[in-house]
């Protein structure tokens, strides 16, 4: 029987959200308005970056079914709360909903989304195996919802969007670096190749580290260019003071158990920068 808990967790609920957000984010900035110009555009806009992430959560759990029984035996398929075949299903309908509502937006957007597919998929099925060069691939694909909300927002919107896409890219960069540790025991016994794997703990750490420093460094930015208004900086302040600490833990104890603490704290690190960049683009 199917598990409507498990087919709710295989979504990732939260990280997909978080991708609905980030796109509304990108429109925000060129409207300078929570309430664009339309509502449909939003709510299109939204569920585009959220079905798209949906169907990426899905299909790199099916991808990875076995090295989760090692890394995430709790996660839905090892687990048994959803079969690899119901995984594919999510996958498929997830991303025909997705492609199918960028394609009522624009060609452009469509054009954009099916980038953002593409790579996720590629990802999941080769990319993964290559360790840093998979990273940074799932990190382009994370920071694509910026970079569509802004196509969608107009030419102003894109290019403020494209350095909040960088900040993005930084981060999550940092993150999959971290979650390599994480995932050491698994992804040696199957052949994936990440900085941990192939360098260790420690320097994989240090990579870890390099690119929140650097996220911090490219935050400050949007500051010096007046591109955002006081409301960007208590936000942001609070996630950059997060990186920073949470750079500190991870090099004096890169073990698994705190490389897991620090990779699941990012998540709410993010999201904190995204009201950073919502509330400094328009109050």
């Amino acid at each position: 029987m199917v598990s409507i808990g498990g087919l709710f967790r295989i979504v990732r609920p939260v990280n997909s959200i978080m991708m609905g957000f980030a796109v509304l984010v990108g429109v925000a900035i060129g409207e300078k308005s929570l309430l664009p110009s339309s509502v449909q555009e939003l709510a299109l806009a939204f569920f585009v970056g959220f079905f798209l992430s949906g169907s990426a959560m899905a299909v790199n759990d099916y991808y990875d079914r076995e090295i989760d029984v090692i890394n995430e035996p709790g996660r839905p398929i090892p687990s048994l709360a959803v079969s690899p075949g119901e995984a594919l299903v999510v996958t498929f309908v997830f991303s025909v909903l997705g492609l199918g509502l960028a394609g009522l937006t624009s060609m452009g957007s469509l054009l954009i989304a099916a980038l953002a597919w593409v790579g996720m998929m590629f990802y999941s099925t080769l990319g993964k195996r290559t360790g840093l060069p998979g990273n940074l691939i799932v990190s382009g694909c994370i920071s694509l919802p910026f970079v569509y909300g802004g196509f969608i927002g107009g030419e102003t919107s894109l290019s403020h969007s494209m350095l909040f896409a960088l900040l993005a890219f930084l981060t999550n960069t940092g993150r999959e670096v971290t979650k390599g540790v994480v995932d050491i025991e698994g992804d040696r016994a199957s052949g994936i190749r990440t900085v941990a794997v192939l360098r260790g703990r420690d320097t994989a750490a240090i990579v870890s580290v390099t690119s929140y420093v650097l996220a911090v460094l490219v935050s400050v930015v949007p500051v010096y260019l007046h591109l955002v208004s006081f409301w960007y900086i208590p936000f942001v302040a609070a996630t950059d003071l997060g990186l920073i600490y949470l750079s500190i833990s991870l090099l004096r104890e890169p073990s698994r158990e705190n490389s897991r603490k620090v990779k699941n704290w990012i998540l709410p690190l993010m999201l904190s920068g995204l009201f950073g960049f919502l509330f400094g683009s328009f109050i």
